[in-house]
């Protein structure tokens, strides 16, 4: 199990400095899904890249303005598109005539089933469009830093994080956060691709994640291998409830999911759909048609 940090000072509308040449701003968006808010990133001295920046609000745009202390902002990188992260890129663009720059625009991981609906849809971006489309491993850069793209899909089709280069830095969004487990909800994410891009950061030598919700991770292998270990235990109580005789999704959360806030279990319910989408694939749990939400799974 990971070791979950849930202390966090997020100081809304102050810029912190938390790296050489990095500051942090926490939205005013707290929730269960954003912890104390979503974090925008400021990346440089002069010449600047903002990573994040934000839900459309107001406060949170003055607050980065005057962050920016007049500096040029010449990129804006986006993680993926949730409203949390995203729709600020398009104001931010207004006021500084920066190039944003993403994986692409949202979509979903997998295409809707017939009679299927997006539980996400009002949290995704749809409108958002990137000036740049940045493929895997691309880089941007600016006076004293360089950014270089590593595709995390998983939690959405598009996750990016952002490797600082020559620094160890490594700004992975949704994808790994010290609070908390990512939500990875189909149809927006796929469990398989989750795993396979922990696999992914695994394979990297990064020293210090910075999240894009609550504090950093400061040994981010070990909690890699913490969190996919983590993962790996829920697949298999899911697939223990199946042999049990669970046959809705439901019944599984209750059991699964009964020491976790309650106003989880809709975001823990999609979260073992994606399992379950997983484990269909692998041909150990069985069901009539695709997997749904409403679905009834039975032994593969």
């Amino acid at each position: 199990m990971p070791q979950f940090v849930t202390t966090f000072d997020p100081q809304h509308g102050v810029a912190v400095p938390v790296a050489e040449g990095v500051e942090r701003l926490t939205a005013p968006n707290p929730s269960p899904f954003t912890f104390h808010g979503t974090n925008t990133y400021i990346v440089g001295q002069k010449s600047v890249c903002v990573i994040d920046p934000g839900p459309d609000n107001d406060a949170h745009l003055d607050a980065l303005m005057a962050a920016l202390k007049g500096r040029e902002v010449s990129h804006i990188a986006v993680s993926h598109t949730h409203r949390d992260h995203s729709p600020l890129a398009r104001r931010l663009k207004e006021r500084t005539g920066a190039v944003i720059v993403a994986e692409g625009p949202h979509r979903p991981s997998r295409p809707l089933f017939e009679g299927e609906v997006n539980p996400f849809a009002e949290s995704s971006d749809t409108d958002f469009v990137p000036d740049r489309a940045l493929a895997d491993g691309d880089t941007v850069e600016g006076d004293g830093w360089r950014l270089t793209a590593v595709h995390t899909p998983g939690h959405t089709a598009n996750h990016t994080a952002f490797a600082l280069d020559n620094t160890g830095i490594l700004f992975s969004a949704d994808h790994v956060m010290a609070w908390a487990t990512s939500i990875v909800a189909p149809p927006d994410g796929a469990m398989a691709d989750y795993m396979a891009s922990l696999d992914r950061l695994l394979s990297r030598d990064d020293r210090l994640y910075l999240p894009g919700h609550g504090g950093p991770v400061s040994e981010p292998r070990t909690f890699v291998r913490a969190l996919r270990t983590h993962r790996r235990m829920r697949e298999r109580a899911v697939l223990e409830r199946v042999r049990k005789g669970d046959r809705l999704i439901a019944d599984m959360v209750s059991v699964i999911y009964a020491s976790t806030d309650p106003r989880l279990h809709g975001a823990a319910a999609l979260s073992v759909l994606a399992h379950i989408e997983d484990l269909v694939e692998k041909g150990l749990v069985a069901t009539d048609g695709s997997p749904r939400l409403s679905g009834e799974y039975r032994p593969g």
